[in-house]
């Protein structure tokens, strides 16, 4: 957290060195999370460099008060809420139909193997209910505490734990055969 606040500082000094750390440290995370969200790898791409460049705008006037991979994943959240919302009658495609993985495997046939084991998950997650998939893309990408979901979604602690749970749950009873360990 304070190599972050350091790199805030540097950004508003007008770094652009900073910007880039701050860009290659959290933007793998942050495509995970609007992946998880959106339908398509170009709205999850769109969705974190809208995020990067209202980051940028700002950074004059922003204060760093809690996690910048908080921050910025509330923000991927907010943003893919707000696509989900404009796009709920179009959505026809699923995410494993767009999704493409960057790995960085020097061997083709695991990266293969990684590419078909994320795509099985992610069209699970498509079939799991707008929350709990939020809540489970926030707390497994980000690691953002249950209390800072919960302040995010507007819910109680108990109902963004429970919706955790049944997801990982729905997630598991999807999976179970499709997967091996």
């Amino acid at each position: 957290m304070l190599e972050d606040k350091l790199l805030v500082f540097r950004l508003r000094r007008g770094n652009s060195d900073a910007l880039c750390t701050i860009y290659e440290k959290y933007r793998a995370d942050l495509l995970l999370v609007a992946a998880a969200l959106l339908s398509t790898t170009s709205e999850a791409e769109d969705v974190v460099h809208d995020v990067f460049i209202n980051f940028v705008r700002n950074a004059g006037t922003f204060n760093l008060t809690g996690s910048l991979k908080g921050y910025l994943a509330t923000c991927v959240a907010n943003k893919a809420r707000n696509i989900n919302r404009a796009n709920q009658r179009k959505r026809t495609e699923s995410l494993n139909s767009h999704l493409e993985i960057e790995s960085g495997l020097k061997n083709p046939s695991q990266w293969i193997i990684e590419t078909e084991q994320f795509g099985i998950l992610n069209n699970a997650l498509t079939h799991l209910p707008y929350e709990q998939r939020e809540v489970i893309a926030l707390r497994l990408q980000t690691d953002m505490k249950f209390e800072q979901i919960a302040a995010f979604q507007q819910a109680s602690i108990k109902t963004v734990q429970s919706r955790y749970r049944y997801g990982l749950d729905k997630l598991r009873s999807r999976l179970n055969g499709e997967v091996k360990s």
